[in-house]
């Protein structure tokens, strides 16, 4: 009985702890394009539901580009922050941490002035009300299993 007891009280806690790492949402910034010039990152970014929680992934050749996070005034100008600022791995995830307004820009050369590499986005508070995902996304099928779990979870405190 004491192992039942065990696994049930580890059961909840993945039911309680599954969900708000199932919604978290990890974008490549530019799909299949990447983080590079002349590319419309306006119209990537539109219809996407930033949250609280998702992640932004840049990936770009390695020296060829950077991520710099800026304010609105210098994404408007194309301003370059101090260097020492960059993100540099080719790999450039961040964690959208709060809601509000975002800017990212690349500092090499005219890569933001003339090339267009800036991205700007609007958070979202975290939460449960986002848009139903689309039936093929990895979401559904982690909702799915989520109320499986709960279901077994019912069944084996009734039985």
């Amino acid at each position: 009985m004491s192992s039942t007891k065990q696994f049930l009280i580890t059961l909840a806690i993945v039911a309680i702890v599954l969900p708000s790492v199932a919604l978290a949402t990890e974008y490549k910034v530019g799909d299949s394009a990447g983080w590079t010039i002349k590319f419309d990152y306006a119209n990537w970014a539109n219809g996407k539901e930033f949250r609280v929680g998702d992640k932004l992934v840049f990936t770009y050749p390695v020296g060829a580009h950077n991520v710099f996070k800026v304010n609105g005034t210098s994404f408007k100008d194309c301003t370059i922050p101090p260097l020492n600022e960059a993100l540099t791995s080719g790999n450039d995830v961040i964690t959208l941490a709060t809601p509000g307004n975002k800017w990212y820009i690349c500092g090499v050369g005219q890569h933001c002035a003339v090339g267009g590499q800036k991205l700007s986005i609007t958070v979202l508070p975290a939460g449960l009300e986002a848009p139903a995902p689309a039936p093929s996304s990895a979401k559904g099928v982690v909702a799915s299993a989520l109320l499986v779990l709960i279901a077994l979870m019912i069944s084996l405190f009734t039985i």
